[in-house]
């Protein structure tokens, strides 16, 4: 495989007008990863809320600059504020980030998925490949959340995840230990990250609002490569500092993605990108 060198300056522009505009990023998410996905938006210099409530959602959304929804751990309440934030962003032009959580083990989040994406259209459907091919009716391997036997991304795979954003017209993410990201048209391939990043819950949820934040400040697919970029990145200095101890890896990732620099993003950067056949 051959590496190809990453726009760098895309991507500080992306993090520098993040910084000095410091959107409002409304944030739908599970109590489980709350406080860490807060504290992610807030290292990008984006400002989270993390406002549920039914009746609130709809005035919250229409002053943010993106919204993030989460399927996980989710609830009557959540699920109905999804909707109304969903609806007051797409009156707005405001663009939205959905990660798919859990649909390959729940049928109540598979159909609320796909009514879902028949009333909406994100600017970025996220989950891992095994959610991303329950989508497509495709089959998957998967425990609980979790998907299996996605260590080697296969032509097939990039083309389950290029065919859903064609057929959506819009970004997704397949995450993993390569993240698969296609506009439709092109598919990139991520190969950075750690294998101590799915042993901290959340960080799939992280890397949802990390994407979110990037979004007022770039076209989808560029913030959607920008956030796996960076969280893989990070990983991979977290672990390199705290070593074999998984608390301090927790707070090593925090302190990495607060302190990473453009040019440490560029020296690591693994990307290849191809366009769909």
């Amino acid at each position: 495989m051959n590496f190809q060198n990453v726009d760098i300056k895309k991507i500080k522009e992306i993090r520098e007008h993040t910084l000095s505009c410091a959107p409002l990023i409304h944030c739908i998410t599970n109590p489980i990863s709350i406080n860490d996905c807060a504290n992610t938006v807030l290292l990008t210099g984006a400002k989270p809320i993390m406002a549920e409530h039914p009746d609130e959602v709809a005035g919250i959304t229409a002053i943010a600059g993106a919204l993030a929804v989460n399927l996980g751990n989710i609830t009557d309440a959540r699920m109905k504020s999804i909707i109304i934030a969903s609806q007051a962003a797409a009156d707005k032009g405001i663009p939205v980030i959905i990660d798919m959580v859990g649909i390959t083990c729940s049928t109540l989040r598979l159909n609320y998925a796909h009514n879902y994406l028949e009333r909406f259209r994100p600017s970025i459907i996220k989950g891992n490949l095994a959610e991303i091919k329950a989508l497509c009716n495709e089959a998957f391997e998967c425990i609980g959340i979790d998907a299996v036997g996605d260590e080697d991304v296969t032509d097939s795979d990039c083309s389950i995840v290029c065919s859903l954003a064609a057929a959506r017209h819009c970004v997704v993410m397949a995450t993993g230990k390569t993240d698969i990201i296609s506009d439709g048209i092109n598919v990139w391939l991520i190969k950075n990250g750690s294998p101590k990043l799915p042993l901290i819950t959340g960080t799939g949820c992280m890397l949802n609002v990390l994407t979110a934040s990037f979004l007022p400040s770039a076209a989808p697919s560029d913030a959607a490569v920008t956030a796996c970029i960076m969280l893989g990145v990070c990983g991979e200095i977290a672990e390199r500092t705290a070593g074999s101890l998984l608390g301090s890896y927790h707070i090593a990732l925090l302190d990495s993605l607060s302190s990473v620099t453009d040019s440490d993003l560029a020296q690591s950067a693994r990307v290849i990108r191809s366009t769909a056949r």
